[in-house]
């Protein structure tokens, strides 16, 4: 199992709405090298990687559950706070969530961030 770095990226809600518009105008070409996933701060990146997320990351990496139901009974969280977190994770594109026999499996996807930021654009 190959885990991946992610190359992350904090820029204010501002300077990213301009660099979307950019891209679409064609004026601004993204580099191969740039992060893909951006945060508005460090504090949100900070409450999508708490210790608390990462301590689950953990957990599915050593266990590798086969259902949230599974996972929860390995955290003792509520299903329905795993499911939200993983939803979330997964939109950042830290964990991809399978449908396997009707439950939902947990993969870890990255285990490594880069982050990126200055304070001019």
């Amino acid at each position: 199992m190959k885990m991946k770095t992610i190359k992350v990226g904090i820029m204010s809600r501002e300077l990213y709405k301009q660099r979307t518009i950019d891209i679409a105008k064609g004026i601004y070409n993204q580099k191969k090298n740039e992060p893909k996933i951006w945060f508005e701060s460090i504090k949100s990146m900070a409450q999508i990687l708490s210790n608390e997320n990462q301590d689950l990351l953990k957990v599915i990496l050593e266990n590798n559950p086969q259902s949230l139901k599974e996972l929860e009974e390995l955290t003792g969280r509520a299903k329905s706070n795993l499911s939200r977190t993983l939803k979330t994770l997964e939109r950042y594109g830290i964990v991809e969530l399978h449908k396997q026999n009707n439950s939902l499996v947990p993969e870890v996807k990255a285990t490594k961030f880069k982050v990126e930021f200055g304070l001019v654009a």
